[in-house]
């Protein structure tokens, strides 16, 4: 009976993530146990600062919302597994009354045959009858443990499968449904992780593993009755080593504990670094700053590694000091035992058995029974956080059915002493006593400069925030005591940014309004002027538009979200340079088009570009946060206040300046579709000449042909996309066990060392098992004198053993953590730096969205660690086990040992069937939730355009559907795990009761003696549920190989740099082909400054010196860099001045703050060829000046590529290029287009009689 307790002490200790592994495998979870950590896992990062353990929830609200059925489920489970706790015991005393037998027949045969031959010739004990009876029990504990594991298991399966749906629900729901002041304190990183992860962990903790505990609570329970009713003297003795195995179990739990949360807590920040990189690539890739971005990446992964062999040696020390308690507790037992049975007659070896195998068994199953709880403490530590968001008060609910909804709405708005800052940044006032009338149906429009609290007015009419004090009243009625849902659905908004999701046109239309028809959407397209564009795409309306509308200009992404505007037919239209975007063609039809959709509707108008406002009824002049002047255009014109100097700033020129924002800001994004792409002609900007590219309207920009083949996929987005990624996850590369291997070969020193101390590991088994018959067989000897002596050698024998496995496993423990921690720190940089080396192109591609990607990036590197390290020290010990004991099982018994081995495959088969079930949905599930992440990741990010359309409930929807699926087939095969388990934790019962009958057969037969029976149970049957614990790591291995795959097809992707069409055209630079330049030279000598700046969450100053990533730029170069661009008067009233932090995506400043930082950024490298994409478009007419003034400097004796829609900008160009359809129409200077009355002079016309 050693086999199982020893084996099981080896089972729960040599990998701590296993638990008792046979009870491990029916939880089909999609991520490893405590090994398997996720980079962007954001695990309380709060823990440092407070004690772990005080944020989480009670035992029983995890379970808050399960149902009565659930509820009726888990009881059934929990009657399953504690009646399953009690086979083990009652199969120890089978065993203990079976020893007498086999004892008594060896002594009898002992005292008959002076010759020792092994046969016994007393027929007195019926050992065949005897065996026979004992067999029956066997198999009948045997089929009650298959019948309760499998209840037990099934039930808690398919209750944590409901339970975790309904979390995820909620959880998504609550987050959908928070107020604007939660998102702009919350990183949005964090929100994914906590759907992912943390739901996944806690249904680890409410599944299986609670069954799991309470049946190796009920073993422990039961195992101590027993020992105390056959024994206490030897139970009590046994036990008093309990406390040492408990101490050491204990101790190890709260070191792993602490060094899991700093591990995950240095993963999350590298997380939140990789995301915030990865969606900024553009401006990265264009800046130079892959190297800086890969060294903030690393420092952050360096500390994670630390934290990681920390937690390697302390495992592996833990374990082997219970390995060598274990043995001690082996040598004290034997030796008390022998030393009862020689002064207590009522003691004999069987007892002896029953009393220390009860009793260490339960201990150990007590032990086994920690790492169960722990997930279980994991959950509740991941249920705070989770259910404190699902059930936090909002105060402003959209989901919330109460509030007022008016039957008809009129449409008057007044704003009565509104103040107002940031909830973010409470010491920064906004408004500060805002007055402001709207009449009904009336358009009024808001001007001033940029940051006086224009934006915020808007957002305060849509309450994304309620007012610090004062009240905004609609129709009268203050909007607080409104329906929210039903505000904001009859407001429609255009904004300056706007935000397309990832799918077609004519969903993204749709999103205006659920019910309309594809008349409608074509009617809203041809109103916002977008209808020629579309049509001239290859799938028209079913374009998908890529992530955040990436494959669409600036135009027509606002083209598309004013016709989305259009579609809901709103009483409220709220214009937020709603026109910003467009070129001066486009620009005039749209305004027609907003003109005539602002008829009959009440009207707010933001706009830098007062020509478009001139016709409003009211026009309200800001300063400071506060109404300074209102009026008509003619009387502010008169008042020569704050707009008359605004309209004189705009108006020297002639022609009213257009503050267009590029059609095609395709510096940063080219179209995907080609069209018209005829030989075109060469352009040759020379040095120091500076030469203005003005697209036309509806321009369709070139892309290379590879983008081709893409139209053809692209006919029907849904049907076709699926078929097409299943063939390309089949592409993974094949990868070798021997090559994922060789990752690690810079260590292989540590490697070697550790593959030796666990071969060690290894062979200490059979030696033991050995040993163990030897003192069965000892109590044959009926001389209490030798019997004595032979015994308390013995014992020592296995003390001995104790040091050397502990010895071994500390060795083990530092080379393995080592290797793997620094295996998994370089794939990771190295994945990352892979990443960073990609052609923008491959970003668009919707399998490398960033949510997918930060995923991958998280968890490929440590499941791969867990293939080389774990794996291979498993696998070791695994062989040398299994040699050392099939060679002593032959020696002492060839028969039984063959008998033995025909039942390996039984074991092997139920443990590899078990493992296979689990790594086959663990990539389906996994599947599923990328798609659902990328769900949630798109809504959340941007929450502002989901919730001004009320469409959190589409979304909402959407996500639930996309986990419909996987929650469907986990009900379906909960069933098949609760099989497998059972018949995993019932094979050894059957396989007592064939070797045992057969055994006594075999000595009947004089063919071999009892001990050596004992020799070859003990040997084999450990070795091979050693092995079927080492199969049962098939799926860690089979996710481990995958993500090995991904990363070396990541690692071995060449970037196809060429994104420039084939067709016949060069792009030259002093005469060379640009694509024979190195690249991050080309790119170091380009400074960009486009239409939509993307800063990073630092601080100013590290925003500025991000231009130039090649030195470290000086806090003169960065104050010098700031005046040029007309911004360091507004940083140095800020509190903090340069090291103010910007928010995540520069989310704390305004359009044109982050504009001019952005200039300035550009600047600060001193490029010698200058791109200026809109530069200018995001500011208001004050600054717009200046800064033009900083960028006509900065042109200076460089050559400048600049790209606009307002022409007053680009007149004084050197030559002036015309781009229609993708190639030039006409070029030269001002004065000769104009002479020439073509396409120039047609726009040119178009503004000025604007």
């Amino acid at each position: 009976m050693k086999d199982y307790s020893a084996n099981s002490t080896e089972q729960d200790l040599s990998n701590p993530e296993s638990g008792f592994k046979g009870c491990d495998d029916p939880s089909f979870h999609d991520e490893e146990h405590v090994e398997q950590i996720d980079q962007s896992k954001p695990k309380k990062e709060m823990k440092e600062d407070e004690k772990p353990g005080k944020r989480m929830v009670g035992i029983l609200e995890l379970f808050r919302y399960a149902d009565g059925v659930d509820v009726l489920l888990m009881i059934i489970g929990l009657v399953a597994a504690a009646a399953n706790g009690t086979g083990m015991p009652l199969m120890i005393i089978i065993f203990g009354e079976m020893t007498n037998s086999f004892v008594l027949s060896g002594v009898q045969s002992n005292d008959t045959s002076v010759n020792n031959s092994s046969c016994p010739s007393d027929p007195s004990v019926d050992i065949e009858g005897e065996m026979t009876k004992y067999a029956y029990y066997y198999v009948a504990i045997g089929f009650a443990v298959l019948i309760l594991s499998m209840i037990q298991v099934w039930t808690f399966l398919v209750t944590a499968t409901r339970q975790t749906a309904r979390i995820r629900q909620k959880f998504f729901f609550a987050v959908l449904h928070q107020e604007m002041a939660w998102f702009d304190t919350t990183q949005i990183g964090t929100l994914n992780t906590r759907l992912t992860d943390d739901i996944n962990t806690i249904r680890e903790g409410i599944g299986d593993k609670i069954s799991i505990f309470l049946q190796f609570f009920s073993t422990f329970v039961s195992g101590l009755i027993i020992g105390f009713i056959y024994g206490w003297k030897l139970t009590l003795v046994v036990m008093s080593v309990s406390p040492l195995l408990a101490a050491s179990a204990a101790v190890w739990s709260t070191l792993l504990a602490s060094l899991t949360a700093k591990e995950l807590s240095a993963y999350a920040k590298a997380g939140a670094v990789a995301e915030e990189i990865l969606t900024a690539i553009r401006t990265v890739v264009a800046f130079n700053g892959q190297q800086k971005s890969l060294e903030k990446y690393d420092a952050n992964l360096e500390a994670a590694k630390r934290v990681g062999m920390k937690k390697s040696i302390t495992t592996n020390i833990c374990l082997g000091l219970s390995q060598f308690f274990i043995f001690g507790s082996y040598a004290l037992a034997f030796w008390y035992g022998t030393k009862l049975t020689a002064e207590d007659p009522h003691y004999d070896i069987g007892r002896v058995l029953i009393v220390f195998f009860s009793v260490i068994v339960g201990a150990f199953c007590l032990g086994q029974a920690a790492p169960n709880l722990e997930t279980v403490a994991n959950a509740r530590g991941a249920a705070y956080e989770v259910y404190k968001i699902i059930n936090k008060k909002r105060l402003i609910d959209s989901s919330s059915k109460e509030g007022y909804k008016p039957d008809k709405l009129v449409g008057e708005i007044e704003f009565r002493n509104i103040h107002f800052s940031y909830p973010s940044r409470p010491d920064i006032k906004i408004l500060k006593g805002l007055n402001l009338k709207v009449q009904t149906g009336k358009t009024i429009a808001l001007v001033g400069a940029s940051g006086c609290g224009k934006s915020t007015t808007v957002q305060l009419l849509q309450r994304f925030y309620d007012p610090d004090e004062g009240e905004i009243t609609l129709d009268g009625r203050d909007i607080r005591t409104l329906n929210t849902k039903w505000l904001r659905e009859n407001i429609g908004i255009v904004s300056q940014e706007p935000v397309l999701f990832a799918t077609t046109i004519a969903e993204n239309i749709r999103y205006g309004r659920e019910d309309i028809s594809d008349a409608e959407i074509e009617q809203a397209a041809k109103e916002a002027n977008a209808f020629d564009f579309i049509s001239r795409l290859p799938d028209k309306f079913n374009t998908m538009v890529g992530e955040r509308g990436a494959q669409l200009s600036g135009g027509q992404k606002q083209r598309i979200a004013i016709a989305r505007a259009l579609a809901r037919n709103p009483k409220i239209l709220l214009l937020d340079e709603a026109t910003s975007a467009l070129d001066t063609q486009s620009e005039s039809i749209v305004q027609a088009a907003l003109d005539k959709a602002r008829a009959g509707r009440t009207t707010i108008v933001i706009a830098h570009r007062l020509s478009t406002i001139r016709t409003a009824d009211t026009i309200a002049g800001f300063e400071k946060g506060v109404v300074v002047e209102q009026g008509t255009h003619s009387e502010l014109m008169l008042q020569k206040g704050v707009y008359y100097s605004l309209v004189m700033q705009q108006g020297c020129t002639s022609d009213v300046q257009d503050d267009g924002t590029s059609e095609d800001s395709e510096g940063s994004r080219a179209e995907k579709y080609e069209e018209n792409i005829n030989p075109v002609e060469e352009l040759t900007f020379q040095n120091n000449f500076e030469t203005s590219v003005i697209p036309e309207k509806g321009s369709i920009r070139r892309r290379s042909s590879k983008y081709k083949s893409k139209k053809s996929s692209s006919k029907n987005p849904f049907g076709k996309k699926k078929k097409q990624k299943e063939v390309e996850e089949e592409n993974l590369p094949a990868v070798s066990y021997l090559k994922i291997l060789a990752l690690n070969k810079p260590e292989w020193f540590y490697v070697l060392l550790g593959v030796i101390a666990a071969a060690v590991i290894g062979a200490v088994h059979p030696a033991f098992a050995v040993i163990f018959a030897k003192i069965i067989g000892a109590f044959q000897e009926t001389d209490p004198e030798k019997r004595s002596k032979n015994t308390v050698l013995l014992s020592l024998l296995f003390l001995l053993l104790g040091v050397i496995i502990l010895v071994a496993y500390i060795i083990q423990g530092f080379m393995f953590g080592k290797s793997g921690e620094t295996l998994t720190m370089r794939l990771r940089s190295l994945s990352f730096r892979a990443l960073l080396q990609q052609e923008i192109g491959w970003y668009d591609d919707q399998k490398n969205a960033v949510g997918v990607l930060l995923t991958r990036l998280a968890t490929d590197a440590s499941q791969v660690k867990g293939a080389t390290g774990s794996r291979l020290a498993l696998m070791t010990m695994t062989a040398f086990t299994l040699v050392t004991a099939i060679i002593i099982a032959f020696v002492y018994s060839w028969q039984l040992t063959l008998l033995i081995l025909a039942c390996i495959p039984y074991i092997v088969v139920a443990n590899a069937v078990n493992a296979s079930s689990m790594s086959g949905h663990a990539a389906e599930d996994q599947k599923a939730l990328e798609v659902a992440g990328r769900i949630s990741t798109e809504s959340v990010e941007n929450i502002r355009t989901v919730v001004s359309l009320t469409k959190e409930e589409a979304f909402y929807e959407r996500y639930v559907a996309c986990l419909n699926h996987t929650y469907r087939k986990s009900l379906r095969k909960a069933p098949f795990y609760g099989f497998t388990y059972g018949i995993s934790q019932s094979s050894e019962y059957f396989i007592n009761a064939a070797v045992f009958r057969f055994g006594a057969w075999l000595i009947v037969k004089c063919l071999t003696d009892f001990e050596s029976v004992f020799i070859v149970y003990s040997a084999v049957i450990f070795a091979a549920i050693n092995v079927g614990q080492s199969s049962s790591m098939a799926p860690d291995y089979g996710k481990a190989r995958m993500s090995a795959q991904r990363i070396f097809q990541l690692l071995d992707r060449k970037p196809v740099i060429d994104s420039y069409s084939e067709q016949g055209e060069k792009l030259l630079a002093d005469g060379f082909d640009t694509k024979s330049l190195h690249l991050q030279w080309l790119r170091s000598r380009l400074g960009l400054v486009s239409q939509e700046p993307i800063l990073f969450d630092c601080s100013i100053a590290e925003n500025i010196q991000y231009g130039d990533n090649s030195r470290v730029v000086s806090q003169e170069e960065i104050e010098e860099a700031a005046k040029a661009a007309n911004i360091h008067a507004f940083i140095e009233k800020l509190p903090e001045k340069y090291n103010t932090r910007v928010g995540e995506k520069g989310t704390q400043l305004s359009g044109g703050q982050k504009q001019r930082i952005a200039i300035a950024r550009a600047l600060v490298r001193n490029p010698a060829v200058l791109l200026l994409d809109e530069a200018t478009s995001a500011l208001d007419t004050e600054s717009e000046k200046i800064v033009q003034k900083a960028l006509d400097n900065a042109r200076q004796g460089r050559t400048c590529i600049v790209i606009a829609h307002r022409l007053s900008t680009v007149q004084t160009a050197d030559i002036i290029v015309v781009i229609q359809n993708g190639r030039v129409v006409e070029q030269g200077t001002h004065s000769q287009l104009l002479a020439k009355e073509g396409h120039y002079y047609a726009l040119v016309n178009a503004q000025v009689s604007n």
